[in-house]
């Protein structure tokens, strides 16, 4: 029987997103982002918050991705860390649950092994999205039992960093797991999401390039004060 991971197969995922500090959060807002997505074809949304599930919900019936981001003083973890975000994620019952699957100590000192081990006994159905940041993070989410690992996190913790040549990261992640690999982060363009498919991913997320206005301008802006520049 197909999952709804199988159905996202050679498909894009809309991250629909939008942080307290930033100019577009709203339930309101991102539940229209997940509309437009929709309307252009997406698979599936990725979005963070119960509020913001339930608002895209109301739009589109289309499979999602659920995360809560919260800070912990100890701990850089912050993609549903924790079981209490699992717990809150479950109220609205989303299709697959993404977490941090990082190798950096999360908050209580609770360990990734245990905290999926929790999640499988409470929650047996919901698949599971391991976001992770390098190539034994991904081996070590495939051994755990993890459904798909996604490359959410490269570039955005100690010890890796963009750019890279070629999706070099998403290749060396796929010849080293045999689990369903999701292309996540720094997917900017169309071309690139094209790329990372014909590379091998599963499914590709895109988030910032469609639904953060401020990003796509600041890029803009970029292009503009270089060529600015060396015109000068």
């Amino acid at each position: 029987m197909k999952t709804v991971l199988d159905n996202l197969k050679g498909k894009l995922v809309v991250s629909c997103q939008a942080l307290e500090n930033e100019p577009l959060h709203s339930p309101f807002i991102m539940s229209r982002m997940a509309l437009a997505a929709a309307q252009g074809g997406a698979a599936a949304i990725r979005a963070n918050s119960v509020v913001d599930i339930e608002a895209i919900r109301q739009q589109v019936s289309l499979p999602v991705i659920g995360i809560i981001k919260r800070d912990y003083p100890e701990s850089e973890v912050f993609i549903t860390a924790t079981m209490k975000e699992v717990d809150e994620l479950m109220s609205v019952s989303p299709d697959i649950i993404a977490l941090d699957a990082t190798a950096r100590p999360r908050p209580g000192g609770e360990s990734l092994k245990t905290l999926v081990s929790r999640i499988r006994a409470r929650y047996p159905a919901v698949l599971l999205m391991a976001d992770i940041s390098s190539v034994d993070e991904a081996v070590t989410a495939q051994a755990l039992g993890f459904d798909c690992v996604g490359t959410t996190l490269y570039g955005y913790t100690a010890g890796n960093s963009l750019p890279e040549n070629d999706c070099a990261f998403l290749k060396a992640v796929l010849a080293a797991v045999t689990v369903p690999v999701v292309a996540e982060g720094n997917v900017d363009t169309p071309e690139r999401a094209a790329r990372c498919l014909a590379l091998g991913a599963h499914t590709v997320v895109v988030g910032g390039a469609i639904t953060r206005p401020q990003q796509i301008t600041e890029r803009c802006m970029a292009a503009i004060d270089a060529q600015s520049t060396d015109g000068a």
